[in-house]
């Protein structure tokens, strides 16, 4: 996997484009991890940037100009966020289609806002992103993906039908990510009338569950719900097999990549997550997979909904007849866009309408959709 640092100012990704001048080329950028435990998913957002530009170039560009991508290392840090922010400011890019953590992406939009930059992230789902955006009355931040209130609805009611009776231990690892997506299962679970055995944190870094894991056996704990990343599911799954713990894990969707089966091997057979229908099989994204796939890369996860941020925001500029982002954000939120993940709607806070959520389960190294899960 290739690590990127800092910013990388993308090469030229069409052909013609060293015919441009550099003065005519709009400047965008995708954020995201690009180095650190949670680098595959700052991947997935690179990629699929990358891909759109080459693509959108390929056609033309925007309003008849070239796109020129710079690519943000935020490391799902905060303050290193804010910091990609300022400068993305001050190379005055026109659109970010990031970040990938919550945590980052809720700081960094306050940045964007104060200098007129649209911010379209592919997968940041915390309700505060937007929310708060909307509160405030600014009009810039949207997102391709959905919302914890409307994943944890789903998870929530799944884990009191199937578990009834059963122990279940809710768990967080203090992020705006998965903090936001357990308080929203927790809170659908017990509105369905389930109150769960233990509700706990684990903190992102850990290594050793051994404890955690030991006081869930105590607790006679059957299933752990977990609002978290791949990497301490990864390590907890295994930990617990390997101390003969067999409760069910369940998880978000921040276990859509394949780096959570590289660390857990078979112990993750039979974990199950939430994610939207796979946008892999999307008709309008065959050609896109494709592509991807002739390069030797799976578009998993969030990849296309980093396409598809890049690509709704090119339409809406080419329908307004500008890149401001006043004028784009007006037009994101009229009429509906055909995409590489299917066909996007904007409310007035910039969240997409009626995001669709369904099961995965991970068997022999991949993630299968199961439906509805019950």
């Amino acid at each position: 996997m290739r690590r990127v640092t800092g910013f990388v100012a993308a090469a030229a990704v069409a052909v013609g484009f060293a015919g441009a001048a550099a003065g005519q080329d709009i400047v965008i950028a995708s954020v995201g991890p690009m180095t650190g435990q949670y680098a595959a998913f700052g991947e997935q957002l690179r990629r699929g940037a990358e891909m759109a530009v080459e693509n959108i170039n390929a056609k033309g560009g925007v309003l008849g100009r070239k796109l020129k991508l710079e690519i943000g290392d935020d490391a799902c840090d905060p303050k290193q966020a804010v910091a990609v922010a300022n400068q993305l400011a001050s190379k005055k890019v026109a659109l970010v289609a990031g970040h990938f953590c919550s945590s980052s992406s809720i700081p960094a939009s306050a940045v964007y806002n104060e200098n007129g930059i649209l911010q379209i992230t592919p997968a940041s789902t915390n309700p505060a992103l937007t929310e708060d955006a909307a509160k405030k009355g600014w009009k810039n931040v949207f997102r391709t993906c959905g919302r914890d209130d409307a994943q944890g609805l789903v998870a929530g009611k799944f884990l009191a039908t199937k578990y009834k009776g059963k122990g279940v231990a809710i768990l967080h690892d203090k992020s705006a990510y998965g903090k936001g997506l357990a308080d929203e299962t927790k809170k659908a679970m017990n509105a369905a009338g389930h109150k769960e055995a233990m509700y706990e944190a684990i903190t992102q870094g850990d290594k050793d569950f051994t404890a955690l894991i030991s006081k869930m056996k105590a607790a006679k704990v059957e299933v752990i719900y977990l609002g978290g990343y791949h990497t301490e599911a990864g390590l907890l799954v295994r930990q617990a097999r390997e101390q003969g713990f067999g409760a069910q894990l369940i998880s978000g969707d921040a276990l859509v990549t394949d780096e959570f089966w590289k660390i857990t091997g078979k112990a993750g057979e039979g974990t199950r997550m939430t994610f939207a229908p796979d946008p892999r099989k999307v008709p309008d994204a065959k050609d896109v997979v494709a592509q991807f796939k002739a390069k030797n890369y799976d578009p998993e996860g969030y990849t296309l909904y980093t396409y598809a941020a890049i690509q709704v925001w090119a339409e809406a500029a080419n329908k307004a007849k500008s890149i401001k982002t006043a004028d784009v954000a007006k037009q994101l939120r009229t009429g509906k866009y055909k995409t590489v993940i299917g066909t996007l709607e904007f409310n007035s806070k910039g969240d997409v309408v009626n995001p669709l959520y369904v099961f995965y389960d991970w068997k022999d190294g991949k993630y299968e959709a199961i439906g509805s899960g019950m």
